[in-house]
């Protein structure tokens, strides 16, 4: 009897499972689709930055390679020595810390190009050379299963030279 009563309710709860995946509930549809997938896209950032006496000059501009648009995007960029205090940064972006800058990079529709950004920074002692790192630290909630083309190290000296990501 007891076989006989664990045997039912077994084949009772595989059918309320059953019914709950064939009417959509825990996110699939009856077709076995995913109701509410994670979007997925590709951002990336290409761009240069030069310095001359410690003023380091960057321009970048962001991209979605898709499959989804990202509402927004924000890039960070972070220097090896502090920068200085005081310097105006554009609207669009914000100091982090001692040695960085968060910018927004606005919406980023699948397949296009964003607006570029323009930042000029003054780094604290005019150093000979510099690393910036450039990468991505909220890409409107998409999974990016490509992140080397936004995450960047790049080494500048003091040349006025343009460096290139």
């Amino acid at each position: 009897m007891f076989v006989v009563e664990v045997v039912v309710r077994v084949l009772c709860v595989g059918a309320v499972v059953a019914g709950a995946v064939l009417w959509g509930i825990g996110g699939a549809g009856a077709a076995g689709a995913v109701v509410d997938a994670v979007p997925e896209a590709d951002v990336a950032y290409h761009g240069q930055v030069a310095m001359t006496r410690g003023l380091a000059a960057v321009s970048l501009t962001p991209e979605n390679h898709g499959p989804d648009d990202v509402p927004g995007a924000t890039v960070r960029l972070v220097w090896s020595v502090p920068l200085a205090d005081g310097m105006r940064l554009p609207d669009t972006c914000v100091r982090a810390g001692e040695r960085g800058v968060l910018c927004r990079t606005g919406a980023l529709p699948a397949g296009a190009r964003g607006e570029r950004l323009h930042l000029a920074v003054r780094l604290r002692g005019a150093p000979r050379e510099v690393t910036v790192t450039v990468g991505t630290v909220w890409n409107g909630g998409a999974v990016d299963h490509n992140p080397r083309n936004n995450e960047h190290a790049v080494l500048v000296l003091d040349t006025g030279d343009s460096y290139y990501f």
